[in-house]
Order: C-alpha cells, then structure tokens, then sequence
C-alpha cells in the first residue's frame, strides 16, 4: 500500500531487491542463475510485486535459497539507491514516450475516482526524485518479510524438498502479516463522463470508454465480463471488429478487456480511429452494447467463444512459469486457488442468459467514462 507521498515506492523497490544483500554481492545472483542457463526478472503490478525464476530442476536448491535472501535481506544501501534512481527516472521518462502507457494511465485516472489504481504504478517523476533510502527501508521492513510473501515452485522435484527448501529460507520470527487498509469503493457511474486530452505526439485519435465493474472480491461476477469482452473485440470475427474495422472501416483498431483487479475492475473498449468518425464509433459501439442487452448472445457464438477461452488458458498454463503465475496469483491476490484451478469449468458453465444478465447489470448505455485523445491540430 503506498500513500500519495511515496507513489512509485513499490517499483523503486523491485529494482532496489536486485542490488544485493551482505552475503550476496550484486550481481552475484544473476550470474549464478545465468551460468546454469536460467532466467530471473520481476515485475510490479496495482496489487502486487512478483519476482520469478527459472532453472533447471537440479538447481533448484542453490538459486531457492539465494532469490529469498534478495528479497527479504535486501541492502538497499544509499550510494545504489542513488544510481537505481537514476535508472526509474529514465524509465518513467520513456513511459511518458509511450502512447500506449499515456492511454492507460489517462483511462486509469478516468475510471478510477479515489482507488490506488488511478495512480501510475512507476510513480510521478517529481516523488521519486523527493524519495530517501530512509523510506524505502521502512517500506521494505513493513511489507518484506515471509509473512507477506507466498512462494510458488514448479518443477519435477519431490515436494517435500520444494517446501522444505522454501521453508528453511523463511524460518525467521513469525510478526503479524501487513495487509493494505480496507478501500471505499469508488460511487457507481451514474452519467457519461467525458475528458478530452490533445496529445501532440499523435497522428490519430485515440477512444476509450470504460465501465465500472466487480474486482476479484466478487470474482464470480467477472467470468460473463471475461466472454463479453471476447464476444465484442476478440478478433476479426468478433461483433466490434467485424462491424467497424471490417465492414464500415471506420477505425484502425479496436480491442475489448475486463480488467479484473482487487477492489474494483473496469470493462474497457479502446479504438484508434480518424478524428471525424468518434462520435459515430460511439454510437455504434453503444448500440452493440444496447443488443446485448435486449437480445441473448446466440448459443452457437456463447460455445465458440467458450471454446476459444478455455483453450487459450490451456495454452498459457503449459509451461512451468506460468503454472506457477497462475498459482501465485489466485493464492496470494484473490485467496482461491481453486478459482484459477477451475477458470476453464466457470467459463464452461455460463448460459445466454447469465451473459445477458452481465450486461444488463455492468454495461450500461447511459453510464460510463470516454476518455478522447486527440492529435494537436495542423
């Protein structure tokens, strides 16, 4: 959990974790995962910060041991903090270059009203330039420790020596496990919310409207989100694409997602388009929401869909990183493993009408957020 004041802390951190501990020189533990062929890296979300690796089977026991003492032991001395401040500034210098990161944290401090997900997760340039290694060791020291930490392996090893590797590296004094403050919802939508930004660095505009819907605390009520998301913009045969890319070609691109987070997701279209055709989109994009209200989604496109859905969740899980993705993130983030166990079953089971009844109750025609981008005018 980050305050305003320390917005960029939790990505600073993850780079700082890779600077080494007093028993592991930087880079030491690098060189030590490439030499036997692996790879390591890390990443910060919203809700969370993963860091990941992979080795063969047999080196499990060696590299184990070394990544936990990188993540709970970590220096986080002055003089590379400096220099690693150097490095996030840069980063957050070519996010801003970035049309696609401009769009989303635009969308995000849209469609957010108070929840940490309007804020962008490598900070503002202005609070990582004001941070001091004081804070992030206190940071480190509240969320750090094996009570917060849920370790996920997958391999071909006996699993008694998984857990008893993973379990001998956490054997620390137990301390009650932080846990981020209990967050107000932000209010339901209740009219069309419009904000225009002119972005000079783009040559088409840019449309997204977003809706407020359930987050994995209601996990549930996201799988018919997930199909309609599919049913909309899932490729060239999907409702949106074929009806305003293929057949009117009124837009360059156009691609649908329900961003499931903790608290509280956003249902998502974004389009790149020519400015004259935005209010047209609009309108079409609503009347197709309109019919999945009014009318059942055929059976015969509900199963293709369902098809699709479930396959490619097969083909994301075939590797052992991803298993282990999929693992950590139900168990840690929503507390069910068992729901991403049975993700393909909860797909299978939803009916025309359930799709219906996500629309009816999360798509409304009348309250949702547009964001507009545009190009500076010639």
């Amino acid at each position: 959990m980050e305050a305003d004041a320390i917005n960029g802390m939790a990505h600073f951190l993850e780079h700082m974790v890779f600077k080494g501990t007093e028993r592991l020189p930087e880079g030491e533990f690098e060189r030590q995962v490439e030499a036997r062929g692996g790879v390591t890296n890390a990443v910060t979300s919203q809700d969370y910060t993963c860091f990941y690796v992979t080795v063969a089977p047999q080196d499990f026991a060696a590299i184990a041991p070394l990544q936990i003492d990188l993540t709970l032991n970590a220096r986080l001395d002055a003089e590379s903090f400096e220099r690693e401040r150097l490095v996030v500034l840069e980063e957050i210098r070519r996010s801003d270059d970035n049309v696609r990161r401009r769009l989303f944290q635009h969308a995000m401090t849209l469609g957010y009203a108070h929840l940490p997900y309007r804020r962008p997760i490598l900070g503002p340039a202005e609070v990582i330039q004001s941070l001091a290694p004081e804070q992030m060791y206190n940071h480190h020291q509240s969320w750090y420790h094996p009570e917060n930490l849920t370790a996920v392996v997958v391999g071909n090893l006996p699993v008694e020596q998984m857990i008893g590797t993973v379990a001998q590296e956490c054997a620390t004094p137990a301390r009650p496990p932080s846990s981020a403050l209990d967050q107000a919802l932000d209010p339901p939508y209740t009219s069309i919310t419009r904000q225009t930004v002119v972005d000079p660095k783009l040559t088409q505009a840019r449309l997204v409207l977003l809706w407020q819907v359930p987050g994995i605390q209601h996990l549930s009520q996201t799988y018919g989100l997930d199909v309609l998301a599919k049913i909309l913009g899932g490729g060239r045969n999907s409702r949106l694409v074929k009806s305003l890319r293929e057949e009117k070609q009124w837009v360059e691109r156009i691609s649908v997602s329900n961003l499931t987070q903790v608290w509280q997701g956003l249902f998502w279209i974004s389009v790149q388009l020519s400015t004259q055709n935005l209010e047209r989109v609009e309108a079409e994009i609503i009347n197709h929401v309109q019919q999945l209200h009014n009318e059942e989604v055929p059976t015969s496109e509900l199963e293709r869909r369902q098809r699709q859905m479930i396959n490619q969740h097969l083909f994301r899980t075939e590797s052992p990183s991803s298993r282990a993705s999929l693992y950590g993130y139900h168990h840690a983030i929503s507390h069910n493993l068992e729901a991403g166990l049975l993700y393909p079953q909860a797909i299978q089971q939803l009916t025309p009408a359930n799709l219906q009844q996500s629309a009816q109750t999360y798509l409304s025609a009348t309250a949702y957020r547009v964001l507009t981008l545009l190009p500076k005018p010639s």
